[in-house]
């Protein structure tokens, strides 16, 4: 537990770190887009404070997913991450239509911009944001939430590049129709690479079951067992993006208690070796139960 408590706090501590840079870096931008005239900058400044928004919810809801279950929530605040997520994802959306309606204010009466203030402004600001994805890199490959932080950061450094070669260009060719044309692709860009969070963000809070559990291989497999004659009312969830949940009814013949502790053990060790399923919940019963599914239905669809 301690190692878990240690393991959270390091992330909470790299989560710091990101929020400070999201707050430097708009203000440099937003300073550098005024005074050069770039949209793009003053896009990628929203982007960024609104990416300073999703960290901060990252930061809360991995310290409250620390706390442990009790008389209220008896799973804990695991899913406080898995909500976070999903408001992030809301954000970039949000920030991203806003870019997309000023970018066509601008294609249609494009300014002059500055491109050597570009060009500095957003070497710092690629440096930043480089830095803060590499903070969350190893992270977003063990937690939904810090996935999401992660991708904000990995979205504003490829902004961050791109602008960069638009000052580039801005410095030979007086090209500004580009700077709205920008714009709209940062737009595309966050709403596909947020899709993914958003889909997998519902799926959970809908208890949707993952897309890897497959459920009637559950079922042929624990009926298999030997001492198993049926299952029933058969559940499949996520609990945080990482941890999966099974509730089922084991039908067994009439025997001892010890008997079906036993069996239970077996049913346990085959969930977890073959399904990845590591906290089941299983009721046994010893009558027969019949209906046109496994899966649990209200009483006037049985």
């Amino acid at each position: 537990m301690s190692h878990d408590h240690g393991h959270v706090t390091s992330w909470s501590r790299r989560l710091v770190v990101v929020m400070v840079l999201n707050l430097l870096i708009p203000a440099l931008q937003i300073y550098g887009g005024l005074v050069s005239g770039s949209m793009a900058l003053i896009s990628d400044a929203l982007h960024n404070l609104s990416d300073f928004t999703a960290v901060a919810l990252s930061y809360v809801a991995l310290r409250l997913g620390e706390r442990g279950p009790n008389l209220r929530q008896t799973y804990g605040y695991r899913r406080a991450e898995v909500l976070a997520a999903l408001l992030n994802v809301g954000f970039l959306y949000g920030v991203g239509i806003y870019m997309a309606i000023e970018a066509g204010k601008r294609f249609f009466t494009p300014a002059p911009i500055a491109g050597e203030t570009v060009i500095w402004v957003a070497l710092a600001a690629l440096a930043g944001n480089a830095f803060s994805t590499w903070l969350l890199s190893r992270g977003a490959r063990e937690n939904l939430n810090l996935r999401g932080a992660f991708l904000h950061m990995f979205i504003d450094s490829l902004v961050s590049l791109v602008v960069l070669v638009l000052g580039v260009i801005w410095l030979f060719f007086p090209w500004y129709w580009l700077d709205p044309l920008v714009s709209w692709i940062i737009v595309a860009l966050v709403f596909f690479s947020g899709w993914d969070i958003l889909r997998d963000s519902v799926r959970i809070l809908m208890n949707a079951a993952p897309p890897t559990a497959d459920l009637p291989a559950i079922r042929k497999e624990v009926e298999a067992l030997a001492g198993v004659e049926g299952l029933h009312h058969l559940h499949v969830w996520s609990l945080d993006g990482e941890g999966t949940a099974l509730t089922a009814h084991i039908i067994v013949p009439d025997q001892m208690l010890s008997q079906v502790d036993e069996l239970a053990d077996r049913i346990r060790a085959l969930l977890a070796e073959h399904f990845d399923i590591h906290h089941p919940v299983l009721q046994f019963e010893s009558r027969p139960y019949e209906a046109p599914s496994f899966l649990c239905r209200p009483p006037d669809q049985h």
